[in-house]
């Protein structure tokens, strides 16, 4: 379509003129007109690169996006957008803009798109780029220490596992770095001094994604490199620059004192907008005229010889149309793509619609942040708990109890061996074998206590530990016998979906992650039987649950069935309200809210409603579950943050809703121990992925400054948003909003806090979330499960007195809506002033959530949703033996209650008279001796090899110790020291041995002694016989026998 436009007359003579004017081009094509001008400079000029100037944001990223469906890939550079004074920006979007300029330096991309302003944004100078750029080429010599070196110069800390920027670590032949200017880590491995594979790795499992031939890598930039130039110096004299939807001023202001071409007005090369409109939701399939004047003007196009196209944005919709539209001619073409809206190309008779257009649905294009260290993916992965652990920290050893670290030591005692230091109380240390880190955990409690040492010498942590068995157990048994009970009620089975299900959910105008999906199958799964549903769902704040709620709403109606939608308050139940009501505009469903702000005529119509049938939706308060509201036929109840209700309303709920489907949704994340943990006795759903189009939040770190702070809210009341103003002390409160007020005399400021009183608290939120206030100055306490998407900016004062944990919930208020949201994080000046360089980088990273601190932080955060999930008893259990071990014992009485096996695979007993389990015993062991331990010169960092030595401790299955075998072999290397290998098949024995019930392994002299329960297990009467003298094939044949068993 692109070629067929180029080639027409009007085009072609416009394009061949030395500065190309498409004027009379309507917003709808911005992007067919880029593409246009991208695909000419493509075809006659291909050495000129092309940068594509947008007015503001929305029209990049629609510019951007829209370039892709026209086979146009363009590199996308980020804004910098409005940085205050001494702000510390986000090195995360320092070092994408570096990249883009760097890719668009090599050619790689000859097409930018960026917004007009950035021009005269810092970056770092071309010849500071070209200077400090290296290109590093599979089958290329570099000397090792040389890299190094240079790594070490340049500012980088070497660290046992990279897992941020400016970090770098070396495994024998494999060096691992995260340039500040990369997009992702890289991972070099050498063969003497040549580079054998380039690999991109992830941070989080620290496995490799994908190989390369080449990378160009800048290791270092000076200081200043980011002030030391403007963005408009990279332009080359030959660069074609396109400008779209800039003024004249700026125009000419950008084309360095060109101005607009004049004359006669010439609307040749004219693009127009879609002729019929945007029709409003449900009007293309409720109304026949409509869709006969449609069908009128494709005809006219195929007579007069038009090309007619729709782009519909998935494959539901193009069936959709083609069910309701028929007899139109066979020359229109349907074709799949997000595009933002329709045109008509007269000069080339092409006409485009869209599908959004023709259902009334407006797609919702954002750019998905390329950031390889996305915040929700650090919280989401499984946390290490060893690698973090630090003198002092309190641990849980399982057999000895609560304890001191005390760090690590290398003792000789006739053989020298590496332990960990635990100390307990009256002074007394236990000394731990690396081997056996898997029995020690970090305490995590539920409160910010710290619990007392146990004693070595007494008792009395086996009567705690016994105790909380006991209650987990009965707590294990109350949980199932509940599930049990439900099991065997009788409820309504929901019929499988029907074809407006599928339609509904593809009418979603956003990608879903692969977790809400699986959510959504298994909420369907249950509601299809003939058993009630009891499922919880657990997401964070903004990942999409109530999708997943709607869509399990939408399929109780469409078997008939009304649905009762149940919130803590009037704030989320008008959002729900309103949501829901857009989300099934198109469709034959009444949706209704009750709750205190329901004018009484109107409550009176729809309790009537909801008692004969016509009301299939309700939102509403807990005003729901009163005597006076009788459903006729209720399919499924949806309790939103249910520990925020009483427990008389909880109660209320068991005894309403006792045959019928219920779901419960949960804000806060919970740890995935705990949900392994619960997953027998209690359905269970975590979306863990944050959607593709959050965009990340520009977090900045300033000094306390009041000029920070008006600018900071006079920028986002212009842009037409609204900031939330963190001060978490009532007393000073009123003080801080009359500053504000004064500052900024034109922003309308309200306060909200907890000490208020309830109902007017709800009233000032409804205030804000209604637009009717620009500043919100709140404390922590201002509702987390409300969206504001208006809202964009948030200013957190004294950041360094929250912990991490909060500060994370506390950003991901903002940053909801279409536009880059903002968070300033104030903390006192001489935090953030201090002339050191790297301490300024490390308050970047710890408070801009890009560090490994938040690995600890999210632990509180999710133990606060253990607490709330499990209740108050079990949290006192909690305390007592923390987190870890608790949820071990949880899983172990649910498995138990089951009937499952429940042993451990490092509870079965291996010993042989040949293996050396410790490295420092290996000097003086026999020649004949198999090693079976991680050497030192495998692993050097120690604290890394007590994680290793967990990982192999704590493996349950075959698939987990062959996945931890490929991680090795791509962390450490490909070929593994025998060493290892042997280490790895004694775990493999211990898996195959737990699964046939062997309780001991034995090999001395080459007989193979197995015992279960204490009794020889014979075979054909007596003990195998191993026919291999060599210790690792003794292995190999004891691992073939035991998986025979």
């Amino acid at each position: 379509m692109v070629d067929v436009t180029l080639a027409s007359d009007a085009f072609r003579h416009r394009l061949a003129e030395d500065r190309i004017v498409l004027d009379h081009v309507t917003p709808q094509a911005f992007g067919f007109a880029a593409a246009l001008i991208a695909r000419h400079v493509e075809k006659a000029l291909p050495e000129r690169r092309v940068w594509i100037l947008c007015a503001d944001v929305k029209t990049q990223d629609h510019v951007h996006a829209e370039l892709g469906v026209w086979q146009c890939p363009a590199l996308y550079f980020p804004r910098l957008g409005h940085v205050v004074n001494d702000a510390l920006v986000d090195p995360e979007l320092l070092a994408e803009r570096a990249g883009v300029l760097g890719s668009m330096m090599e050619g790689n991309a000859p097409i930018m798109v960026l917004c007009a302003d950035s021009l005269d944004e810092p970056a770092p100078a071309l010849d500071e780029i070209s200077s400090q750029r290296r290109m590093l080429t599979v089958g290329s010599k570099l000397d090792v220490e040389d890299l190094l070196q240079d790594l070490n110069e340049a500012g980088y800390e070497r660290v046992p596992v990279v897992t941020e920027r400016g970090q770098f670590a070396r495994r024998g032949g494999i060096v691992d770095f995260y340039s500040w200017q990369a997009e992702e880590p890289l991972r070099l491995e050498f063969f003497d001094d040549e580079i054998e594979s380039i690999r991109a790795f992830d941070l989080h499992n620290q496995s490799s994604v994908r190989r390369m031939e080449s990378a160009g890598v800048i290791l270092q930039m000076s200081d200043n490199a980011e002030e030391a130039s403007r963005v408009r110096e990279h332009l080359r004299p030959d660069d074609f620059v396109v400008t779209i939807d800039c003024d004249a001023e700026a125009h000419a202001r950008i084309l360095s004192g060109a101005s607009p071409a004049e004359g006669v007005e010439d609307f040749s090369a004219a693009i127009h907008e879609n002729p019929l409109g945007v029709f409003d939701a449900s009007d293309f399939v409720l109304h026949e005229a409509r869709r006969e004047h449609f069908a009128r003007q494709i005809r006219e196009w195929h007579e007069t010889g038009w090309r007619s196209v729709i782009f519909f944005h998935n494959e539901a919709e193009r069936e959709r149309f083609a069910e309701l539209q028929s007899g139109l001619p066979s020359s229109l073409e349907t074709k799949l793509g997000l595009l933002y809206r329709g045109f008509t190309v007269p000069a080339a008779k092409i006409a485009v619609l869209t599908g959004a257009e023709i259902f009334g649905r407006h797609q919702q294009i954002r750019r998905v942040r390329g950031s390889k260290l996305d915040e929700a993916e650090v919280l989401r992965k499984a946390r290490d708990v060893m690698r973090d652990l630090r003198e002092g920290d309190i641990v849980v050893h399982a057999e000895h109890g609560v304890a001191r670290f005390g760090g690590i030591e290398v003792r000789d005692t006739g053989k020298r061996e590496e332990v960990l230091v635990l100390h307990y109380a009256d002074g007394a240390k236990l000394f731990v074998p690396v081997a056996h880190t898997h029995l020690v955990t970090r305490y995590v409690g539920v409160g910010g206590k710290a619990p007392a040492l146990s004693k070595l010498s007494e008792a009395r942590w086996q009567k705690t530990r016994k105790s909380a068995e006991k209650s987990v157990e009965d707590f294990a048994a109350r949980m199932l016998s509940v599930a049990a009970e439900r099991q065997t009620l009788k409820a309504y089975s929901h019929q499988p979906d029907t074809k407006w299900q599928v339609e509904f959910e593809e009418s979603f105008l956003y990608h879903e992650t692969p977790d809400q999906l699986r959510s959504v199958e298994e909420i369907k799964r249950d509601m299809e039987a003939e058993k009630p549903m009891d499922r919880l769902l657990c997401a964070d704040v903004g990942f999409g649950k109530t999708e997943v709620a709607i869509r399990a709403a939408f399929k109780a109606v469409m078997g008939g069935r009304q649905v009762a939608i149940l919130v803590p308050t009037t704030v989320l139940a008008r959002q729900h309200w309103e949501n829901i009501r857009q989300r099934m505009s198109e469709f034959p469903v009444t949706v209704e809210m009750l709750c205190r702000l329901t004018p009484a005529n109107r409550e009176r119509e729809i309790l009537r409603g909801i008692t004969e049938g016509t009301v299939d939706i309700v939102v509403g308060t807990h005003r729901v579950i009163s005597k006076d509201v009788r459903f006729k036929n209720l399919g499924l109840a949806v309790i939103d943050e249910e520990q925020r209700f009483g427990v008389k309303h909880k109660e209320k709920f068991k005894e309403l809703f006792r045959l019928v489907d219920v779901l419960t949704l949960s804000a806060t994340p919970i740890p995935r121990t705990l949900y392994l943990a619960l997953m027998g006795m209690r359905d269970m759903s975590t979306i863990e992925t944050p959607p593709p189009n959050k965009q990340a939040v520009q977090t900045m770190i300033c000094p306390y400054d009041e000029r920070t702070i008006k600018q900071a809210v006079e920028a986002e009341i212009e842009r037409g948003g609204q900031v939330f103003f963190l001060h978490n002390r009532v007393m000073t409160i009123e003080k801080v909003a009359q500053r504000i007020r004064d500052l900024c005399p034109k922003a309308r400021v309200i306060i909200g806090h907890g000490q208020m009183d309830s109902e007017l608290l709800e009233d000032v939120m409804h205030t804000f979330v209604d637009g009717g206030a620009d500043v919100l100055v709140c404390t922590t306490i201002i509702e987390s499960g409300v969206d504001i998407p208006n809202a964009n900016t948030i200013i957190i004062d004294r950041a360094d007195r929250f912990g991490l944990a909060d500060l994370y919930q506390l950003r991901g208020r903002v940053g909801r809506g279409g536009v880059q949201a903002h968070a300033y994080l104030l903390l006192p000046r001489d935090a953030v002033t201090a002339g050191d360089a790297r301490k300024r980088v490390n308050a970047i990273k710890q408070y801009a959530g890009l560090g490994s601190g938040f690995k600890i932080a999210l632990r509180d955060l999710e133990i606060r949703g253990a607490g709330n999930l499990l209740g108050t008893e079990q949290s006192g259990h909690i305390a007592a033996v923390g987190f870890d071990l608790y949820c071990q014992m949880l899983k172990q009485s649910v498995a138990r209650m089951q009937g499952r096996r429940v042993a451990r695979p490092v509870e079965v007993g291996l010993r042989t008279d040949f293996l050396v389990t410790n490295e420092a015993m290996m000097v003086q062991a026999e020649r004949t001796a198999t090693p079976a331990f991680l050497p030192s010169t495998f692993i050097e960092d120690l604290k890394l090899r007590i994680t290793a030595y967990r990982q192999v401790g704590e493996i349950m299955t075959r698939k987990e110790l062959e996945e931890l075998e490929a991680q090795w072999r791509d962390q450490f290397g490909e070929k593994l020291p025998h060493a290892v290998t042997n280490l790895l098949t004694c775990a493999a024995i211990r898996l195959a041995a737990a699964h046939a019930g062997i309780s001991d392994v034995e090999i001395k002299d080459r007989k193979l002694m197995l015992s279960r329960n204490g009794k020889f297990v014979m075979i054909q009467g007596k003990f195998p016989r191993l026919s291999s003298r060599e210790g690792h094939k003794q292995l190999a044949e004891t691992l073939t026998m035991l998986r025979t068993l």
